[in-house]
């Protein structure tokens, strides 16, 4: 995980960069950076009338006592978008756009909400063969959790007066 990061935070910035010189190259150097300069603007502006949305969004679901998962996702992801694009560069401002595209959020939501439930299923899976310190007997081995179990549990703090 800290190599993969350690590898985004090196590798993006000199990809923007070498994509920068080709764009100067091509346009200019002033031309570019009146395009990094519109797109940072732009961007931003769009990403703030997005939030300023999903926020109402937000609000409203929970006054209708709904769970605002999607649009807790989606808000997320459009502050991403945000910091991308006011990021300079021009691979991050496609990502910070795409980002702002309400089909393609509903296409990441939806791949992110099954992979949350196939780690959650797999988490199920393995609860109930095995607890931490139970010694391995004959009797010990506990019944593997279906989606259907119920745990139930009390929780009460005692406190050393």
């Amino acid at each position: 995980m800290f190599g993969r990061l350690l590898l985004l935070f090196i590798l993006t910035p000199l990809i923007e960069l070498w994509l920068l010189m080709l764009v100067s190259e091509h346009l200019g150097a002033a031309t570019t950076i009146w395009l990094v300069l519109v797109t940072g603007f732009v961007g931003a502006s769009l990403a703030r009338r997005q939030g300023l949305q999903t926020w109402i969004a937000i609000q409203r679901e929970t006054q209708q006592g709904k769970m605002p998962a999607a649009s807790l996702v989606d808000a997320m992801m459009i502050f991403v978008a945000g910091l991308l694009l006011i990021t300079p560069g021009m691979m991050t401002d496609v990502v910070g756009f795409s980002l702002l595209v309400p089909s393609v959020r509903a296409f990441l939501r939806k791949r992110f909400q099954d992979s949350i439930k196939i780690q959650a299923a797999a988490s199920v899976q393995g609860f109930g063969t095995s607890f931490p310190g139970a010694s391995p007997g004959a009797g010990d081995r506990q019944p593997s959790a279906s989606a259907n179990d119920v745990i139930d549990v009390e929780f009460h703090r005692h406190t050393d007066d």
